[in-house]
């Protein structure tokens, strides 16, 4: 985090004063424009006592760091900060325009008293549109029947993407790729795919799947993500883990006719079967890539993606549960080490201390060798709470779990699975985010693959006056392009003699796609300096401009 940046910076320039007392000087050795991080020593005399001294210093900051981030008293002013909303469950199932509306505010609501700046919203499950499609029918688990449309008429995404965005959140869209129709569903529209071409699907377990081994499969379902990405205003687009079934013991898979007739040389049913994935995803970023340019690519994998055994070259973590790699063909270090994902959410809902998935080893396997993109966690609410924390019996996991997530590189937020779990305040998880963990406000982790040009900054920064009170008004500054716009507002607010540290969450007070901002007036007594920076769609943040005021 840039605090943590900013305690070792201070720790370096600390040494570097003491060892010039001793006329030692430390560089760094220069590379061209980069800076190596391996120190050279201009003096004869021994290092060594000193170089000790360092580290010692060095581990004992790491420590306390970490405790204090357990607590919750330093807080990261980058976070992704997810929850997800489903539809698969049947929550909605039935429910009137005002009644979903009215839920979905509510889940809404909370989420933002909670700090959650990102809801990821399933809109496609079993082939079906949780929005208007024109290439697949409306889902049963809005109106109750497959391909009915909602009555009134109303478009869930697309109100949602308004909703989030008036708070300040960004919207993902969540897709099920494959899967194309579950165990309960028992009638399917004659607009649904499998419909119009049964034979580009195989029936696993009651469940139908589009055949991951046919080309013109996996372009339909890029079809269907850009057709989502063109039409509505999303920040990110995103799929779960559902890539090959689930196995069920003593079912196989029946595509080795497809195997057969598009085996592309590869001499192994599994290996190809990764292959097919891997294609996936592939085309799947380039779609959207091609679209809009700063549309996010997410995926929640399961939470395990290889066990570790002998005479295995792949990195396993010490785990005995089912795997990515070889039970759903998902290589997903793969994707990352490609660039082809934006960001990655593993599903860690396990327990610490979990007898066959132990959420500790697996957060630090995941941080070891996925953070080539920025390492989203998932967490499960519910099962969080309900586990005794191995150091205190008396309280949940819920500490010990922020205090790794916030602790180990690589890692830049967590998700929440479920936001309706969080909206039950469930062992008083939501009223633990608003009042420790996400106390403050936090701007999405930096996508720098994409897009690291920051926007102006905000111009005609002002006070004023209105009917309803003290607002700080200001105009958007100009952008050439899209990437440049800015879409929202950091407002930072410091005491008279504090000094401007727009690192420091703490004085973080805001986060609004608006142009101006309510000032808490007291009695014009107390002196304040507001800084209002611009964010573009990547958030991106722009210089500060400062105004003084009297509150």
């Amino acid at each position: 985090s840039d605090d943590f940046i900013i305690l070792i910076t201070y720790l370096y320039h600390t040494f570097q004063h003491l060892l010039r007392k001793k006329n030692i000087t430390l560089q760094c050795k220069k590379d061209g424009k980069h800076r190596k991080a391996l120190p050279s020593f201009s003096h004869s005399q021994s290092i060594t006592p000193y170089m000790k001294l360092f580290f010692t210093l060095l581990f004992l900051a790491i420590s306390a760091f970490q405790s204090v981030c357990a607590q919750g008293s330093v807080l990261p002013k980058r976070e992704f900060r997810g929850a997800w909303i489903q539809m698969i469950n049947g929550q909605f199932q039935g429910m009137s325009r005002s009644e979903m509306q009215k839920n979905l505010t509510n889940q809404l609501n909370v989420m933002q008293r909670c700090g959650i700046n990102a809801i990821i919203f399933q809109v496609r499950g079993e082939a079906d549109a949780m929005y208007q499609s024109a290439y697949e029918p409306w889902t049963r688990f809005l109106s109750g029947r497959q391909g009915t449309p909602p009555s009134p008429y109303w478009d869930p995404l697309a109100w949602m993407v308004d909703e989030c965005h008036k708070r300040g959140m960004e919207l993902h869209a969540w897709i099920n790729p494959f899967r194309a129709k579950t165990k309960g569903t028992r009638e399917l529209s004659t607009r649904h795919p499998y419909v119009k071409n049964p034979e580009r699907f195989f029936e696993y377990d009651g469940l139908y799947l589009f055949d991951p081994g046919l080309h013109e499969n996996r372009v339909y379902i890029c079809r269907i993500a850009a057709d989502i990405v063109r039409r509505y205003d999303v920040d990110g687009l995103h799929i779960d883990d559902y890539f090959y079934p689930y196995p069920v013991s003593g079912v196989q898979i029946p595509d080795q006719a497809t195997y057969r007739a598009h085996s592309n040389g590869i001499a192994d049913i599994k290996d190809w079967r990764r292959y097919n994935v891997n294609q996936f995803i592939e085309m799947l970023h380039d779609s959207i890539r091609a679209v809009k340019p700063w549309v996010k690519f997410g995926v929640s994998p399961f939470g395990i993606y290889h066990n570790t055994r002998g005479g295995s070259n792949l990195p396993g973590s010490k785990t005995a549960g089912l795997q990515n790699y070889d039970d759903l063909y998902a290589d997903v270090l793969y994707w990352i080490n490609k660039g082809w994902v934006d960001y990655t959410v593993p599903q860690l809902y396990w327990e610490i201390g979990h007898r066959t998935a132990d959420y500790e080893e697996l957060i630090k396997w995941w941080s070891r060798f996925a953070g080539g993109r920025p390492l989203i966690i998932g967490q499960d609410v519910e099962r969080t709470v309900r586990a005794a924390d191995k150091q205190n019996p008396r309280r949940n996991q819920m500490t010990a779990k922020f205090a790794l997530q916030r602790s180990l590189r690589g890692i830049q937020g967590s998700c929440l699975w479920y936001s309706a779990a969080v909206v039950r305040n469930e062992g008083n998880y939501a009223t633990a985010l608003e009042k420790v963990y996400h106390r403050t406000p936090a701007l999405q982790p930096t996508f720098h693959h994409i897009d690291d040009k920051a926007p102006r900054k905000p111009r005609k920064v002002k006070a004023m006056w209105m009917p309803d009170g003290y607002y700080l008004f200001w105009t958007a500054p100009k952008a050439k392009k899209e990437m440049d716009v800015a879409r929202n507002y950091a407002i930072y607010r410091f005491k008279k003699d504090e000094k401007i540290d727009l690192f420091n969450a703490e004085h973080l007070v805001a986060i609004t796609p608006l142009t101006l901002y309510k000032l808490p007036y007291d009695d014009g007594k107390d002196k304040y300096t507001y800084v209002v920076t611009a964010l573009d769609r990547l958030q991106n943040e722009s210089k500060g401009v400062k105004e003084k005021l009297k509150l």
